[in-house]
């Protein structure tokens, strides 16, 4: 009976830690449980450029799936992000996807990708119910967007990498990720 009551409390104590990313210095917290390499991606729903519902686990069921979250499509950093993996994404095989999430409006991911012509990165909306954001655990709870972070999920559905970028004014490490993304994919 004691041995339930410790596991209990140090389950409590585990969900009560305090995460944090920071933008330009000040420090803000995340909504949601970490979510580390190793782990069952969870499912979430968020929202297609044509105002679609989308089912992650249903769309890239399969499929190595680079999943970027970013704030918002029209920050410089985000847009820098973007348009680089979708450069990328245009060497990669199909069963290769890698798909971007923000609270953006689904009509203005969608003007935002015809105006960078990033077509081969799909964008999606999480702004209903940030269902992705504190699925994954990086919803920003001061601002109500997302942490810059990258989750790749394998065939199985596990995630084999994830990389938050502490200060989130800061681009990822591009070259890390893609390495994760080109060693999974042979998996």
């Amino acid at each position: 009976m004691e041995e339930n009551a410790e596991n209990s409390n140090s389950e409590e104590i585990k969900q009560e830690v305090k995460r944090t990313v920071t933008m330009h210095g000040r420090e803000l917290t995340l909504v949601g449980g970490e979510i580390k390499a190793g782990d069952a991606a969870p499912d979430f729903k968020v929202t297609a450029n044509d105002m679609l519902p989308m089912k992650f686990k249903r769309t890239f069921k399969g499929k190595v799936t680079l999943i970027s979250a970013v704030p918002s499509l029209d920050t410089p950093v985000c847009d820098l992000e973007t348009r680089r993996f979708n450069q990328e994404a245009l060497n990669l095989s199909p069963d290769i996807e890698i798909i971007t999430i923000s609270m953006d409006l689904p009509f203005a991911q969608k003007r935002w990708c015809g105006a960078a012509g990033v077509n081969r990165v799909k964008t999606y909306s999480d702004y209903l119910k940030g269902d992705f954001g504190k699925s994954y655990g990086v919803l920003i709870k001061e601002l109500r967007l997302l942490a810059r972070t990258i989750f790749i999920v394998d065939r199985e559905g596990f995630v084999k990498y994830a990389q938050q970028v502490k200060e989130i004014s800061s681009e990822p490490n591009y070259e890390e990720a893609l390495n994760a993304l080109g060693e999974i994919s042979k998996q």
